[in-house]
């Protein structure tokens, strides 16, 4: 499990000069946690969200006192993009916590290999409930069942790891595939009466010959 070391905060440190220094301002806190302001190294921080995201559980070391947590909040800086503030949810010991996570598609549809068909993938993540030991990273949704244009994979459909529970509406529909429908150019010459066009030139035609006549 990935480690997060953490230092408590004074509050009279300003967050702009930490930020400045790499340092990361923090809070954790918890149904049994009381919130407690931290700061932890912004390449540290980096590293574990690229592994762990907001749906694995990591331990966040405040220098006395190891916490299973999950990152549960990161506030972007809208210009660098940068992390400049992130909440973790301390994990009651014993209890499952419910968590969103992203789904990974393995395989391919034979109704898209063989039909020619698009893979539509209506969710990307779903809700499941579980220990901590027990949240997965990331869950695998095999799509070589979709061999025609009606058929579908439902959230109940989803092999689960053990000890995982589905909160997501088993009827939900996760990826199907449909008909790849193609722009349809129409023939301009089909769609207009060529005839109509002939007519109205030669009457302007005649029009401006009498004009001249005159």
């Amino acid at each position: 499990m990935l480690t997060i070391k953490a230092e408590i905060r004074d509050g009279k440190e300003n967050s702009a000069e930490l930020r400045k220094a790499g340092i990361i301002p923090a809070v954790f806190y918890g149904p049994k946690q009381t919130s407690t302001s931290v700061k932890i190294k912004e390449g540290d921080f980096i590293k574990a969200y690229a592994e762990a995201g907001e749906s694995s559980v990591l331990i966040l070391d405040d220098g006395t006192e190891q916490h299973e947590a999950l990152i549960h909040d990161v506030q972007f800086d809208a210009v660098s993009s940068r992390p400049v503030h992130v909440d973790f949810y301390v994990i009651e010991k014993g209890k499952k916590v419910e968590v969103a996570v992203p789904l990974e598609f393995i395989g391919q549809a034979p109704a898209e290999k063989t039909l020619g068909g698009v893979l539509v993938k209506v969710a990307h993540e779903i809700e499941i409930k579980a220990l901590a030991k027990d949240l997965p990273h990331n869950i695998e949704v095999d799509v070589s069942s979709l061999v025609d244009f009606d058929s579908q994979i439902h959230a109940s459909d989803i092999k689960l790891p053990a000890g995982v529970e589905l909160v997501t509406d088993a009827e939900e529909v996760i990826v199907l595939v449909q008909a790849h429908k193609e722009e349809v150019i129409e023939d301009v010459a089909a769609t207009v009466d060529l005839s109509s066009i002939e007519v109205e030139k030669k009457g302007k035609e005649e029009v401006e010959g009498a004009e001249e006549a005159k």
